[in-house]
C-alpha cells in the first residue's frame, strides 16, 4: 500500500501543511513504553533510550519520509499517564491534544505497551475523546510474550475499531505498515461521531456526557467530548460558558447522589471516580477479549524477582549493596590504570614538554604555564577517564536493565518522610550525574512545593564532577578502603538530603501534602551494547566537554595569579614565590576560616575557591599550585600528606575526610546556581548558597573533631 496525501480527506490535513508545510502527528504513550525509541526509528534522531520513568521531559520533533516518500512532522510528547494533568509535563501534553481545532496534531501514534496494556488503554481513551485520528504502535510485543498472553494487533485492531500495528523501534520491524497505517489516518481525517464514547458504553456516566457534549459542541473551539468530560470531572477548561459549567456541576452532582442512592457506601465517590472507573473497566473488557489469560497462568521472571526486590526489608539493603558495589568495583579497576596514566603525564609527557621549549629557548614564563599550568592540570583530569568510563558503565547497565526504576519505588518511602512523592526521587538519582539537569527534571513534579523543595535539595547530590575529587583524596589518604570511603560519602549525601529536607520544609513549606507513587515499571532485560554504549559515550563526551574548557581556564588563570607578586620586592612576573603571590596571598588569608577541619592550608582553600566556579577545578588547582611551588614538580601524592599532617596538627586522615565532607556539602558550581534560579528564582537561590556554605562549614568541623579521636 502506498502513502500519498490523496483522498477524500486530504482537506483535513490541507490546513496543517499550510500552516507547518508537513502534516503534524504527535506520538503520544505513558512513560516507558518504548516510545523514544519509536520516535528514533522514525527520525533518524539521536535521542536518549533507555529505562528511565520521566526521562521525556521536553518535546523532542523532527521528519518523518515514509517509505510512500511522504514526509510527516512528528513531535515526541512526554510521557504522560493521563490527560487530567498531574505535573507540568503531563499539562504540556493535554495543551496540544485539546488545542482549539486547527492547532491541534493532524494524527496520533499512540505507542501501547502489549505488556502493560490496561494503564495505556486507560489514556487512550482520554486520548479518544479528543476526536484526533489515532494510529495504534504495539510495542513491547517479545515483553509480553515472555509474560505468557500477548494481545494481537488484530484483536486489538477489532476491539478498539482503531488501526494497530506491531512495530519493533529497535529493528525497525513494522514501520512501514505504521507509515501506512497513519497515512490512511490522515487522509480519512476526524473520527466518526460516537466512535469516542466506546469506553463510556454501558456505564453509569454515558447519559450525563453524552448530553453535555452535545451541549458544549460549538460553544468553543475545544474537543467537544474532551470538554464535557472535564466538566464533569471538576476541571475547568478555558473559554466555557457560565451556563455550560453549571450544567456540568449538577450533573456531576446527580451522578454522585445516584451513587450514594444504589448503595455505595465511598464517601469519596464523585463524578471523577466514575469516569475512571468506566476507563478502567473498559480497558479491561478489551484485553480480556484480545488476549484471555490462559488458566493457572504463573508469575512472570519479573513479577518474581520484583516481589524480592521491591519487599519491604529486601529492597533497601539490595540497593545500597548494589550502589557500594559499583564504587567499590569502579575504584578497584581504575586505580592501575589510573596510576599508569598519571605516570605517563608527569613523566614522558611534562618532561618531553620541558626538554621541547628548553630546546626552541622558550622563556621561562612560558614553560611554567605550558608544563606547570596546562600539562599537569589537564594532565591529572585525563587520569579520571577510565574511572569515569567504568562508573558510567555500571550506572548504564543498571539503567537499561531496567533496575533503577525500582529504585524510586523502593525510595518512595523514604520520600514520604520529606512529605513529596516517590516520583521526587528521579531527578535527585539524575543529580547523581549532574545537578543541572537534575533540576529541571524538577518539573515532572506537579506541585510548586515540592519542585521548590526538592530545587533546594539537589545541590546535596554528589555529582560526578564531585566523584573525581573523591576518589583522588580517598586514594592518596585511604589506600585499599578508598571505594569504601567513596561509597559513605554518596550513602552521606543521601542523608543530607534527608536531614535537610527534615529541617526545611517545616521552615519553608509547611502546606506541603503527600501523594500517592504512581510509576509504570519496565520488564527487566538485558542491556544492549547499543544502547549502553550509546549512554556511556554521551556522559563521558559531556564530561570531557565541560571538564574540559573548565580545566584549562582554570588552570591558566591559577597559573597567571601565581606569576603576578602581591607586592614589589618579591620578584618579577613569572619568577615569584607562590606564596607571595596575589593567588597565595589571597589564599592564605582564607585558610584560618577551615583550620577548625583541619585542613586550613592555603593549597586547599585555593583548590575549594576554584572548586564554587565547576567541581573540576579543585584537582587542577592542587595539581598546579604543588607543581609551581617546587622545582621539578613533586608528587602530588607525598605533597598532599605533608601539607595535612601539618594543618590537621598530625590527623591527616580526619583532615581528609572532613575536606571530602565539604566538598559533598558545599555549592556544586556556579552553573547549579544559575540553573537553581531558573527554578526556584533568586530569592531561594540565595538562601540555599547560604544554608550549604553553613552546613558545608559545620559538617566538616564536626567530622574532623570526632574522627581526630580515632585517627
Amino acid at each position: 500500500m502506498s502513502c500519498h496525501a490523496t483522498g477524500a480527506g486530504a482537506g483535513a490535513t490541507a490546513t496543517a501543511e499550510r500552516r507547518t508545510g508537513l502534516p503534524f502527528v504527535a506520538l503520544v504513550g505513558n512513560p516507558n513504553v518504548g516510545k523514544s525509541t519509536l520516535f528514533n526509528a522514525l527520525t533518524g534522531a539521536h535521542q536518549r533510550v533507555g529505562n528511565w520513568p520521566g526521562k521525556t521531559v521536553s518535546v523532542a520533533q523532527g521528519d518523518w519520509r515514509t517509505a510512500g516518500g511522504r514526509p510527516l512532522r512528528v513531535a515526541d510528547l512526554p510521557g504522560s499517564y493521563s490527560l487530567l494533568p498531574d505535573s507540568p509535563d503531563e499539562a504540556l501534553v493535554r495543551d496540544v491534544l485539546t488545542a482549539p481545532a486547527g492547532e491541534r496534531p493532524d494524527a496520533v501514534v499512540f505507542a501501547l505497551d502489549a505488556a502493560n496494556s490496561a494503564r495505556n488503554l486507560y489514556l487512550l481513551s482520554q486520548i479518544l475523546d479528543t476526536d484526533i485520528p489515532v494510529v495504534v504502535a504495539l510495542t513491547m510485543t517479545d515483553v509480553a510474550a515472555r509474560r505468557g498472553a500477548p494481545p494481537g494487533a488484530e484483536a486489538l485492531a477489532r476491539e478498539l475499531a482503531l488501526p494497530v500495528v506491531r512495530v519493533e523501534g529497535r529493528s525497525g520491524a513494522g514501520l512501514d505498515l505504521l507509515a501506512d497505517a497513519v497515512c490512511e489516518a490522515l487522509d480519512a481525517g476526524a473520527p466518526r461521531p460516537g466512535r469516542t464514547s466506546a469506553w463510556a458504553a454501558g456505564s453509569p456516566v454515558a447519559a450525563e456526557l453524552a448530553e453535555l457534549a452535545a451541549a458544549a459542541s460549538g460553544l468553543t473551539p475545544h474537543p467537544a467530548r474532551w470538554l464535557a468530560v472535564s466538566l464533569l470531572c471538576g476541571e475547568q477548561p478555558p473559554a466555557v460558558p457560565a451556563a455550560l459549567a453549571g450544567r456540568a456541576r449538577a450533573a456531576a452532582d446527580r451522578l454522585a447522589a445516584e451513587a450514594a442512592a444504589e448503595g455505595d457506601t465511598d464517601a469519596d465517590t464523585d463524578a471523577e471516580l466514575l469516569v475512571a472507573e468506566a476507563r478502567y473497566a473498559w480497558a479491561h473488557a478489551v484485553i480480556d477479549r484480545a488476549a484471555p489469560r490462559p488458566a493457572g497462568a504463573r508469575p512472570t521472571l519479573t513479577d518474581r524477582v520484583d516481589r524480592l526486590l521491591l519487599s519491604r526489608g529486601f529492597g533497601i539493603p539490595f540497593f545500597l549493596a548494589v550502589m557500594w558495589g559499583v564504587f567499590e568495583a569502579t575504584t578497584v579497576l581504575a586505580k592501575p590504570l589510573q596510576d599508569g596514566l598519571g605516570d605517563f603525564v608527569s613523566g614522558p609527557v611534562s618532561g618531553g614538554a620541558d626538554r621541547l621549549l628548553e630546546a626552541v629557548h622558550a622563556p621561562g614564563w612560558l614553560t611554567g604555564l605550558l608544563v606547570d599550568g596546562l600539562i599537569n592540570g589537564v594532565g591529572q583530569l585525563l587520569t579520571f577517564v577510565p574511572l569515569m568510563i567504568i562508573m558510567f558503565l555500571l550506572l548504564a547497565l543498571l539503567e537499561d536493565s531496567g533496575y533503577f526504576a525500582r529504585a524510586a519505588f523502593v525510595a518512595d518511602r523514604l520520600m514520604r518522610t520529606l512529605r513529596l512523592p516517590g516520583r521526587a526521587f528521579l531527578p535527585l538519582v539524575v543529580g547523581f550525574g549532574c545537578n543541572v539537569p537534575a533540576l529541571a527534571g524538577t518539573r515532572i513534579l506537579n506541585r510548586r512545593s515540592h519542585r521548590l523543595l526538592v530545587g533546594l535539595l539537589i545541590p546535596y547530590m554528589s555529582c560526578t564532577a564531585r566523584l573525581a575529587v573523591y576518589v583522588m583524596i580517598a586514594g592518596v589518604f585511604f589506600g585499599s578502603n578508598s571505594g569504601t570511603v567513596v561509597f559513605f560519602l554518596y550513602v552521606a549525601s543521601v542523608l543530607l538530603v534527608v536531614g535537610m529536607g527534615l529541617i526545611l520544609r517545616p521552615l519553608l513549606f509547611r502546606d506541603m501534602k503527600v501523594e500517592p507513587l504512581v510509576l509504570e515499571l519496565p520488564p527487566y532485560r538485558l542491556p544492549t551494547v547499543r544502547v549502553t554504549g550509546a549512554q556511556v559515550w554521551q556522559k563521558l563526551a559531556a564530561f570531557l566537554r565541560t571538564a574540559g574548557g573548565i580545566i584549562v581556564a582554570t588552570a591558566a588563570a591559577v597559573w597567571l595569579l601565581m606569576a603576578i607578586p602581591a607586592s614589589a620586592g618579591h620578584g618579577g612576573f613569572g619568577k615569584v614565590d607562590v606564596e607571595q603571590s596575589v593567588f597565595g596571598t589571597v589564599t592564605r588569608a582564607t585558610a584560618p576560616l577551615v583550620a577548625p577541619a583541619g585542613f586550613g592550608d592555603w593549597h586547599a582553600t585555593a583548590a575549594l575557591g576554584t572548586g564554587l566556579i565547576a567541581k573540576e577545578g579543585v584537582i587542577s588547582t592542587l595539581a598546579v599550585t604543588y607543581s609551581a611551588e617546587e622545582d621539578g614538580g613533586p608528587k602530588l601524592t607525598s605533597s598532599l600528606h605533608a601539607t595535612f599532617e601539618e594543618s590537621s596538627g598530625g590527623h591527616q586522615r580526619a583532615a581528609a575526610l572532613a575536606f571530602l565532607v565539604f566538598i559533598l556539602a558545599y555549592t556544586p558550581c556556579f552553573a547549579t546556581l544559575a540553573a537553581q534560579r531558573a527554578e526556584i528564582g533568586t530569592r531561594l537561590t540565595v538562601i540555599g548558597f547560604g544554608i550549604q556554605l553553613a552546613a558545608a562549614w559545620l559538617l566538616a568541623v564536626g567530622v574532623f573533631q570526632i574522627a581526630r579521636l580515632v585517627w
